[in-house]
């Protein structure tokens, strides 16, 4: 999978990042370094989903897949 991502120039310094495709997700670092490793942990969590809350009905299910 691959997403795009928009990166911006701090005010106040730093880096911060936002990707479009996913609603709320966003980053920051304090150098450009910084920032790439901040936004693979921001995409891994804003697309994990805990499994326990999901509700599903006699003819759902669940199922995980790679991308």
């Amino acid at each position: 999978m691959k997403l795009k991502i928009v990166i911006h120039e701090a005010e106040e310094g730093g880096y911060w990042a936002e990707v479009p495709a996913i609603e709320g997700c966003a980053t920051q670092g304090d150098t450009f370094e910084e920032l790439l490793e901040n936004i693979y942990e921001a995409v891994e969590g804003c697309l994990s989903v805990d499994l326990t809350a999901i509700e599903t009905t006699q003819k759902g299910r669940v199922m995980e897949i790679a991308v």
